[in-house]
């Protein structure tokens, strides 16, 4: 059964999302959630070193938390060739634990990436955390997109939705449509 969670076909889809960028710990990357009126969102913005820097990101709290038992979270992309990860909260606040599990993107392609929920590892601050309690899919109350790892320079990312798998959904990765 899927669940959606986020579509991007209206926007006011957007209004919801904020940036969380480097530049809360003093870094110059930059990042934006914008409408395209071709129907979807777009994730983009420049990945800088600068002042330590090093990621860039959107939030945002889920207004209907999944129900039942998850299998998967998917979502609907059109990448640049870059890797970026979906993270997911348990809590409402500002920082504490992340489950993050990242997706690669082909150039230019529309893609379904789909990441099984016992792929995503708990980390603090792009840390890994050990002792995290275990990630329970009806507990999510935000999610977010992120660009890190070294990965410097412009980005973008269009996505259609992000939505949920429950129990009994065929499995896969990243498939092209």
């Amino acid at each position: 059964m899927h669940q959606t969670l986020f579509v991007f076909d209206q926007p006011e889809s957007i209004a919801s999302w904020s940036a969380i960028d480097d530049r809360v710990m003093g870094g110059m990357s930059r990042s934006v959630l914008r409408f395209d009126p071709a129907g979807h969102a777009v994730f983009a913005g420049v990945v800088s070193a600068d002042n330590n820097g090093g990621f860039a990101s959107m939030r945002s709290r889920v207004s209907q938390p999944p129900v039942g038992e998850l299998d998967a979270l998917e979502l609907d992309v059109r990448g640049d060739g870059r890797r970026y990860k979906l993270n997911l909260r348990t809590d409402h606040g500002f920082d504490g634990i992340n489950y993050q599990a990242a997706f690669e993107t082909g150039a230019g392609t529309w893609t379904r990436a789909h990441l099984p929920l016992a792929a995503f590892r708990p980390t603090h601050r792009g840390r890994p955390v050990a002792g995290a309690p275990s990630l329970h899919g009806t507990r999510i109350e935000q999610l977010g997109l992120m660009i890190a790892d070294r990965q410097f320079g412009p980005f973008a990312l269009a996505i259609r939705s992000i939505g949920v798998i429950s129990a009994g959904a065929p499995a896969g990765s990243v498939t092209d449509w």
